[in-house]
């Protein structure tokens, strides 16, 4: 049985550029408490413009066919993105506080709604999202362009005893869009990955990153650590409040896992081992044939993966991703590791004051760090990593009233923590309090494995 090694390396690892690299911190996604008036504006202004043109970038590579498509029962059409995220926009802001508005289309407000939120009937089944052919697509971005216009005008001429409400609002509904532009990207890849020609999102680009450090470990004395915002964040109710948690002395891998150890667990048999394996994930590899990561596949002896570039050679110094928590934690137990707790995590990532490949800089896939240092790596980017902490509420944490999208305090049950962000989050959604949820079978996501042990 292979792990990866304990070497330890030294030197400080340099920052990745990006055109959207900003130091990290707990304030991130908010605006400054004393930020008022003219400033407030130009800053929320600024904000929504960047997340809605965002979206339609990443639109833009589409045909009208690609919009249509739908590969998995919860996911959804890259045309439901683009509307449901606008939808959002109306309906907590636009109707509610702009005077006079009318809204673009008023079957839209039901039709594009949060799933669960139909006042005109049952909800609609998530599988038939994709039969929504009409509107057109050329009439969803008229729908966006007529909110965008509302919206900024409203920023405009809100008076200032409302600025700070209705600010609080669009930052919620800004970061509601970030979060689906993810999954825009995680479900436009698995669609083309299920279309036998297996197209490329985009090209790749001119230059592939290669080599990764030695694995190193971080040593923590454990004890009493803070975890948890400190500052309330518009759309992030679950990440607060903060708090004190109680940590006993562990060591964090410097790094994510790489395909190349991940595929060493493969080759020794690490799906047909049945003590490395939770009852459930056992379960769930044998009912789906798992035998490696989603989007891994062998070819005349080689190994193949599938990215948003189309297929090419496995990279085994890239970090591995697509994996389930259920694989994460047997891949753990075959390395004579554990994952960490998120606590854990969280305590490490303070310091780390570098960004990993986020959506902003433009490739869209884990690429290999070649930086040299004592680390940590990677920690914000590249891929989410799976803790073993169950997703619950922080002590203190009351979920806030309503049942809108944004209230996440709805999901914390079946769902497995996982911290840091990917090649596909925006990279004001990464950082060391940022917490993500999935269920322990989920592989769509662009989620890995950073190992830790007891000490």
């Amino acid at each position: 049985m292979r792990a990866p090694s304990d070497n330890n390396v030294g030197a400080h690892c340099g920052k990745h550029s990006g055109p959207e690299v900003t130091p990290v911190a707990d304030t991130h996604l908010v605006n400054p408490p004393h930020s008022t008036g003219p400033a407030l504006r130009q800053s929320l202004t600024t904000r929504f413009q960047k997340a809605r043109a965002r979206t339609g970038e990443l639109a833009a590579p589409l045909s009208p066919e690609d919009l249509m498509v739908q590969s998995v029962p919860d996911g959804a059409p890259v045309k439901w993105h683009l509307a449901h995220t606008t939808w959002l926009f109306e309906t907590s802001v636009l109707i509610p506080f702009s005077q006079g508005y009318r809204p673009f289309d008023p079957t839209l407000l039901t039709l594009f709604a949060a799933r669960d939120e139909r006042s005109d009937g049952p909800p609609l089944p998530s599988h038939s999202l994709r039969l929504l052919s009409r509107p057109p697509a050329s009439e969803i971005m008229r729908y966006r362009d007529h909110v965008n216009g509302a919206v900024l005008h409203l920023i405009d001429r809100v008076p200032d005893d409302r600025l700070e409400m209705v600010a609080a609002l669009i930052e919620t509904a800004i970061a509601h869009e970030r979060r689906h532009q993810e999954r825009l990207m995680i479900h436009i890849k698995h669609a083309f990955w299920c279309n036998p020609l297996r197209p490329a999102y985009e090209p790749p680009p001119a230059q592939q990153p290669a080599g990764a450090p030695e694995m190193g470990w971080i040593d923590h004395a454990g004890g009493l650590v803070e975890i948890g915002r400190s500052v309330p964040v518009p759309g992030f109710d679950h990440e607060g409040p903060r708090h004190r948690s109680y940590l006993r002395p562990f060591r964090l891998a410097t790094r994510p896992v790489t395909c190349g150890e991940y595929l060493a667990f493969i080759e020794e048999g690490g799906y047909a081992i049945r003590s490395l394996w939770q009852a459930d994930g056992w379960q769930a590899a044998k009912a789906g044939g798992w035998t490696a990561p989603l989007y891994w596949e062998r070819r005349e002896g080689n190994w193949q993966i599938f990215t948003l570039y189309g297929q090419r050679p496995l990279n085994p110094d890239e970090p591995a991703c697509h994996v389930s928590w259920y694989e994460a934690d047997a891949y753990a137990r075959w390395a004579g590791r554990r994952l960490p707790d998120e606590a854990e995590w969280e305590a490490v990532a303070a310091r780390c004051d570098s960004l990993g490949n986020l959506l902003g800089t433009g490739y869209r896939h884990p690429r290999p760090n070649p930086c040299h240092g004592d680390g940590p790596w990677q920690m914000y980017g590249d891929v989410w990593e799976w803790t073993r902490s169950a997703f619950g509420p922080y002590p203190g944490y009351r979920q806030p009233d309503g049942e809108d999208e944004a209230v996440i305090g709805r999901f914390m049950t079946n769902r497995m923590v996982l911290r840091g962000g990917s090649c596909v989050t925006a990279f004001d959604h990464a950082g060391p309090c940022t917490r993500h949820f999935l269920r322990p079978d989920d592989r769509l996501s662009f989620s890995g494995i950073r190992l830790a042990e007891d000490l």
